[in-house]
């Protein structure tokens, strides 16, 4: 069973005629009515009563119709989605990413994408660095947002993202109304310095806080968030993890004097057996990096 039988049957439905769905089709009488006889052969039996005047749909045939008209619509809408594949119109983008990175530029990103891309499905999935890129291997994603650097001869680098590290500080603390501190201040704050593990890129920063600011604590973003929210301690973070608070006021950007700067760095990559990407992806690519230079991220 083929696609032109299917459409042969459906036409002569239509046309009510052997002859007249022959010209529709711009083909031979001969022809569609091999054609419909393979089919016949396919499906057990007649489809068309013969030998009347009027050409009727035996049972078997009108119990088909129905069948045949949704598989040649599925074909239909499956060569217009593999056309708007191809212009970058229609697919799905699957992406893996750190935690920290799932707000920010990525999730407008996704916004923006998806309003000029309405057809566009979008999975996004979170883990460390080494599961984003076991996600890549497995092909459960193909795009990822990686800690930075990486030293993986398989991957591909497509963004390179650096964000700084700020201080921020619950809106009712001491050091919120001081604007510029120093370290010891920070140390003798209430609540302890909140640290998040950034990756390698941030390791000496981290380091050169630990050795001055007394005791800290490592703990999951949403944690931080929550304990600075409720009035204790201070952080590290990029801006986009708190963005909103920020804007708010609940929480204070507050500029340390004695510390150079540091910085958190990350990247979009992709298996290098996936290259080149597709345009669908490329498009998005394209827009991640938009958003970040909106961010104030420096991608590059």
């Amino acid at each position: 069973m083929d696609i032109d039988q299917l459409q042969a049957f459906e036409r002569i439905v239509r046309e009510g005629s052997f002859s007249r769905a022959a010209r529709q089709l711009n083909i031979t009488q001969p022809t569609i009515s091999a054609r419909i006889q393979n089919l016949e052969a396919e499906v057990g039996g007649p489809l068309f009563v013969r030998g009347g005047r009027r050409l009727d749909l035996t049972e078997r045939g009108e119990s088909f119709l129905s069948y045949a008209r949704r598989a040649l619509e599925i074909v239909s809408e499956g060569i217009e989605a593999a056309r708007l594949s191809e212009e970058g119109q229609r697919g799905r983008i699957t992406v893996g990413t750190l935690p920290s990175l799932a707000s920010g530029f990525l999730a407008e990103s996704i916004l923006e994408f998806h309003d000029t891309h309405p057809q566009v499905d979008f999975f996004v999935r979170t883990g460390h660095s080494e599961e984003v890129i076991e996600m890549l291997y497995d092909g459960r994603v193909r795009l990822g947002l990686v800690s930075w650097p990486c030293y993986n001869p398989d991957l591909a680098e497509l963004l390179h993202f650096r964000e700084p590290l700020v201080l921020v500080v619950p809106a009712n603390s001491g050091l919120a109304r001081q604007g510029k501190v120093t370290l010891e201040q920070v140390k003798k704050a209430r609540g302890h310095l909140l640290i998040v593990h950034w990756g390698p890129s941030a390791r000496d920063f981290i380091a050169r806080i630990s050795e001055q600011a007394g005791p800290m604590t490592a703990l999951p973003i949403e944690t931080i968030r929550y304990m600075l929210l409720h009035d204790l301690g201070a952080a590290f973070l990029t801006r986009a993890i708190v963005a909103e608070e920020l804007h708010a006021g609940k929480l204070v950007e507050v500029e340390v004097e004695d510390l150079p700067p540091g910085y958190r760095e990350s990247a979009l990559v992709c298996l290098k057996r996936s290259m080149p990407l597709n345009k669908l992806l490329q498009d998005f690519v394209d827009e991640i990096d938009a958003q970040a230079k909106d961010a104030r991220v420096r991608s590059y």
